[in-house]
């Protein structure tokens, strides 16, 4: 809810509470919290599987039409015993140029789940494609079919959700399983796409929705392929889509950020809510926990970490399981 909200509604209730104060006090625990921030990511990019993305931003005070929100994501969004901590990192920057994914990614050269944004080409990652958006891509082209035809998206759809079919059946089993029945399933499928596409490319027109679908999935087949080589990758990158959807939801009640200090502020407090969240942790309590140690003790962040954390879990850490997740989305 934007502050301006806020002060309204506390005003009804006879709390006379300016946004101006409630701003500072953001400012302030953002500012406390940045040390907490810094340890998470040091640990995010020590992780061999991660999942990017990024969305927009407007700073009054930028010389730019818009800024950038990047979201940086390991484990799932559920709680849990995972292979991989669940962590949700911001990163506040002026622009969608790759350095600054290089610049956040420092160190970093594992895997790195990702749209077919270049900018992460930059990055010394293996880049590993989204079927989620290369599905996307024939769902757009079958939206300009004439209705009751059956076309040849329908055909590339279809065969995509074969792929799916295999995850929503592998969901929680052991990585070397994973490999093993991509090698043995996923991978003759993916070589039946691989011939259609390379046939229908030279009959398509390019400029038709189709044909944007079809040179798509040939220009990203590389990274799309990594996925059935690693146990622990994923067929798409819908985490880091579902991580950057509390921002997006955010941004449209209030909108934009006066200046570049208060939408770094934002990345530091959505990056420890939304860890906090994924790890089962009320956010609330985990922020008021975190100041109060803080305050006692600021050398002891390690202790902080929402994985080590406990005094705040939450009664009620439940998310949707992915496997549903993944029925829903695409069937």
């Amino acid at each position: 809810m934007p502050l301006y909200r806020q002060e309204t509604q506390f005003k009804q209730w006879g709390i006379h509470l300016s946004r101006r104060t409630m701003s500072d006090w953001m400012m302030k625990s953002s500012q406390l919290l940045q040390v907490l921030y810094d340890k998470i990511k040091s640990i995010l990019i020590r992780l061999q599987v991660l999942h990017a993305d990024e969305t927009t931003l407007n700073v009054l005070c930028e010389d730019r039409a818009k800024c950038y929100m990047w979201v940086y994501s390991s484990g799932t969004d559920s709680p849990g015993n995972h292979e991989q901590p669940n962590i949700v990192q911001y990163d506040y920057r002026v622009s969608r140029h790759g350095y600054h994914a290089v610049d956040f990614l420092d160190g970093f050269n594992g895997y790195l789940h990702c749209d077919g944004y270049q900018g992460y080409a930059q990055t010394k990652a293996t880049l590993v494609g989204c079927w989620a958006h290369a599905r996307r891509k024939f769902v757009e082209a079958q939206r300009v079919q004439l209705k009751g035809k059956i076309g040849s998206s329908d055909w590339a759809i279809n065969h995509i959700k074969k792929l799916y079919r295999l995850e929503i059946k592998l969901k929680g089993k052991p990585a070397a399983e994973k490999y093993q029945q991509r090698q043995e399933v996923a991978a003759p499928l993916l070589n039946t796409l691989k011939e259609w596409l390379d046939k229908a490319v030279m009959r398509i027109s390019p400029k038709t929705k189709l044909g944007e679908a079809i040179s798509y999935t040939l220009n990203q087949w590389p990274k799309l392929m990594h996925y059935i080589e690693e146990g622990r990758l994923s067929i798409d990158n819908n985490r880091a889509e579902r991580a950057v959807k509390p921002f997006v939801m955010g941004r449209k009640n209030w909108m934009l950020s006066n200046k570049a200090s208060g939408a770094q502020a934002s990345a530091v407090l959505y990056s420890i809510i939304e860890t906090a969240k994924v790890n089962g942790l009320m956010p609330f309590d985990y922020i008021n926990h975190c100041l109060t140690q803080l305050a006692i003790a600021p050398n002891e962040v390690e202790s902080l970490l929402p994985s080590l954390t406990s005094t705040c879990r939450s009664p009620h850490a439940y998310r949707i399981p992915d496997i549903y997740r993944l029925q829903l989305s695409f069937f």
